[in-house]
């Protein structure tokens, strides 16, 4: 008996759906992969980096999440599950509304101008928004920092920055949305691991995904934050431990340091 739900996982968190129809005319739901899935070490049966997302947001009882920057959704997901699932284990109570209830909100913030990737979810018909009904952002990282957030005055739970990998990209994002952190605020950056590059395996979804070699932005950024006193680091990097299995590509947890 496993803890968790892999018939879920498959048909929500890691694939797509669609309905089809047969040559006999008869309905059925085709499943196709999360884009960029496998930059998390996620499969069909297999969260990845996702589980460490998940597991963060249940045990800090976060409720206002942030995605910066996101190709298929995946962290999204996670993000909206894991508060939904809070509410369902009677840690969250009142209205179990997705984004406009007790439970929170699940923030993205993407231009979808196919820099450094391109998105599968900017029609709301899309599987993700219809699914977990993401509050979408079309702007750049910085125009949404100054006209939404700042304006709404939104302090935020948990933060995840996957946008422009350049180092400066990662951070202004990261020097620009820590300012908006809660007391217990958690930060992730994700492509943190300069070593997955080098040993990458070119899978037939890794090409379909247009695959675009990793900057080292995200990694200056975490070395140069590792000399700063004010934060908590800590690396996540499984890649290498198995060299035939997916790994992630990188993931970097910081929190303020307590004064």
């Amino acid at each position: 008996m496993l803890i968790f739900d892999l018939d879920y996982i498959r048909q929500h968190l890691t694939n797509n759906q669609e309905k089809k129809v047969d040559t006999n005319g008869n309905e059925f739901i085709e499943l196709s992969k999360v884009p960029y899935r496998w930059t998390h070490g996620a499969t069909d049966l297999s969260l990845g980096d996702g589980l460490l997302v998940y597991s963060i947001i249940h045990y800090m009882r976060a409720k206002v999440c942030v995605c910066l920057g996101s190709g298929g959704g995946f962290i999204p997901r996670i993000m909206t599950q894991a508060r939904i699932d809070l509410h369902d284990s009677h840690i969250f109570e009142g209205n179990r509304d997705y984004n406009w209830g007790d439970i929170g909100a699940t923030y993205l913030v993407d231009a979808s101008n196919g820099v450094g990737g391109n998105t599968d979810w900017v029609n709301e018909d899309s599987f993700f928004r219809k699914t977990f009904f993401p509050r979408v952002i079309l702007e750049t990282t910085e125009n949404a920092y100054y006209n939404f957030f700042v304006k709404e005055d939104i302090k935020i739970d948990y933060l995840h920055i996957d946008a422009g990998h350049t180092y400066e990209d990662v951070k202004q994002d990261f020097d620009l949305y820590s300012k908006l952190l809660s007391p217990n605020g958690i930060i992730s950056i994700h492509d943190t691991d300069e070593s997955f590059e080098k040993e990458l395996i070119v899978t037939d979804e890794i090409k379909k995904d247009d695959h675009q070699e990793i900057t080292n932005g995200p990694s200056k950024l975490v070395k140069e934050l590792s000399d700063d006193s004010d934060w908590e680091i800590f690396n996540f990097f499984n890649n290498g431990i198995f060299k035939t299995k997916p790994a992630s590509t990188g993931l970097t947890i910081l929190q303020r340091c307590k004064k």
